[in-house]
């Protein structure tokens, strides 16, 4: 009995130490080796900078040849005075008595105007003259109406009228100082007096 007992307090213990060895362990399980976790991806690399833009081609500019200045001819580099002892102009000339432009006058007229042209920054002024005969009024009016009538013209022909002035000097300043029909004639005129270039 003494056998039996010592037989069962063994198995006892034995039984004991492994409820203890368990307990001990929590009823756990051994550790299981895990794989480990895959490293979180790599950033995506930067798209590549785009190169940059070749350079535009460079365009030869043909060389700048400044203008050959314009010549001025005598009539641009000559003074007032100079152009008007010496006119451009050609007077237009009218009958005995009359403002009507003749075929001659309007043909001197016209070259007047063409010179006008040439030259757009002069100014004119238009003077109305008669002959010796008839009374001063009389002949400051036709004076006026002479120069009119060329001023008309000039401004049918394309010559702005802010370009022309006009006077009458009636018989006071004669061209010719003659007193027969020769000289007459020549004292019946619209004359020109550049006044500004």
């Amino acid at each position: 009995m003494q056998i039996r007992r010592a037989a069962r307090t063994a198995a006892m213990v034995g039984v004991s130490f492994m409820v203890l060895a368990l307990a001990a362990c929590g009823g756990k399980q051994p550790p299981v080796a895990r794989p480990t976790p895959p490293p979180p991806p790599a950033p995506a690399p930067a798209p590549a900078a785009k190169p940059p833009a070749p350079p535009e081609p460079v365009v030869e500019q043909p060389p700048v040849v400044p203008p050959e200045p314009i010549q001025e001819d005598t009539l641009s580099s000559s003074s007032l005075d100079a152009l008007n002892r010496n006119s451009p102009f050609k007077d237009a000339f009218f009958d005995f008595d009359s403002a009507e432009l003749s075929a001659d006058a309007r043909a001197a007229l016209q070259q007047d105007a063409d010179l006008l042209k040439k030259y757009p920054t002069w100014k004119i002024t238009i003077e109305g003259h008669c002959d010796e005969r008839g009374t001063a009024e009389y002949n400051l009016a036709l004076g006026e109406r002479r120069a009119g009538a060329a001023q008309a013209y000039l401004v049918s022909l394309g010559i702005a009228a802010d370009r022309i002035r006009t006077v009458s000097y009636g018989k006071e300043f004669p061209f010719d100082p003659g007193h027969d029909e020769a000289a007459w004639a020549k004292n019946r005129r619209a004359h020109f007096v550049l006044t500004s270039k």
